[in-house]
């Protein structure tokens, strides 16, 4: 019978340096892979950075969704329009009929012997929908094309994410156990939705009624807030939106301590008022500095604190039955 045939230190040095430039070889294909999809999504955001400047735009139009509304009046000069601005039916009597409408009249001249002058009359035209309350501007050669680029680049990172994540999982995915593949792929599952969910809620939430603050805030101040700069709208949007869904990620975390055992749902209990307090301090630094946008984003960052609380504590239930039937 042979004896098994040994290593030598020197051919396993060399199999190990083998190895290990192999995965580095994968890494870099990887990494390549995930560069390639991140330029062409890039590329293509660039073409249609217009349209996507007009979906971050939403919540500023929609401003007044939970304000009451008012009549709103608005002028159009040439393709210029100025407004729109809160009025009152004493103020405009011919205003079209409902509690909140919204007109535009256009600024004409007059001919008076052989001359033109301009009229200070106004000849209302066909009502419409209300036009932003602030308009943004740029004021610098430069902001547009900064801007675009910035937009551009967020919108690639989401247009471009599953293909990154299916080549990151390439590399990562064969060097796990089955029990690990499954885990991550639950959690990543559970992490896009929860990203996407608090994206959402602040999208069509917690933004227009953010940007509606700012607006009161500046008025009781005594400022004008009918122009803003673009390249801080759009800085503020996207933090605020980006914020918001890392921030949704805070009870995968808990609950990835509570299945390893680190913590139980009596620890969480305990520090209920430490997570009270961290969810206002985020909602300060990622929110405008008033009250009600801070209490608008703390909120559901603690009701997912208290959901962990209820997840922990079912888990935990769960377990003891069975231990229980099993006994």
């Amino acid at each position: 019978m042979s004896e098994p045939e040994t290593v030598e230190p020197a051919e396993e040095g060399g199999f190990l340096r083998q190895s290990f430039l192999g995965h580095l070889e994968d890494l870099r294909q990887a990494l390549v892979k995930c560069a390639w999809s991140l330029g062409l999504a890039l590329v293509l955001c660039l073409l249609c950075v217009d349209k996507i400047t007009w979906v971050l735009e939403y919540p500023l139009r929609h401003m007044q969704i939970f304000a009451q509304p008012r009549p709103t009046v608005a002028f159009a000069l040439g393709k210029n329009i100025l407004g729109p601005y809160e009025v009152s039916r004493e103020q405009f009597a011919g205003l079209p009929e409902g509690a909140a409408p919204h007109a535009v009249f256009r600024v004409g001249t007059a001919k008076v012997g052989e001359a033109q002058v301009l009229t200070l009359a106004l000849e209302p035209a066909e009502a419409g929908p209300p036009s932003p309350m602030v308009r943004l501007r740029n004021y610098g050669p430069a902001e547009a094309f900064y801007i675009a680029f910035k937009v551009a680049l967020y919108a690639a990172f989401v247009l471009s994410a599953p293909f990154w994540l299916f080549f990151a999982g390439q590399f990562i995915l064969p060097a796990l156990k089955v029990r690990e593949k499954g885990f991550l792929r639950l959690w990543l599952g559970w992490g896009v939705l929860l990203f996407f969910l608090g994206v959402a809620t602040t999208y069509f939430l917690l933004l227009p009624v953010a940007l509606r603050a700012s607006v009161e805030y500046s008025h009781l101040l005594g400022f004008e807030a009918t122009e803003w700069r673009a390249e801080e709208y759009i800085s503020f949007c996207t933090n605020f939106m980006l914020g918001m869904g890392f921030g949704f990620q805070f009870p995968l975390v808990l609950l990835t301590l509570v299945k390893i055992g680190l913590i139980d749902h009596r620890f969480l209990a305990k520090y209920r008022r430490h997570a009270l307090v961290l969810s206002f301090v985020l909602g300060a630094v990622l929110t405008t500095p008033e009250v009600i946008t801070q209490v608008a984003m703390a909120l559901p960052l603690y009701l997912l604190y208290e959901s962990c609380i209820w997840i922990a504590w079912y888990w935990e239930r769960k377990k003891k039955r069975r231990a229980t039937a099993a006994g």
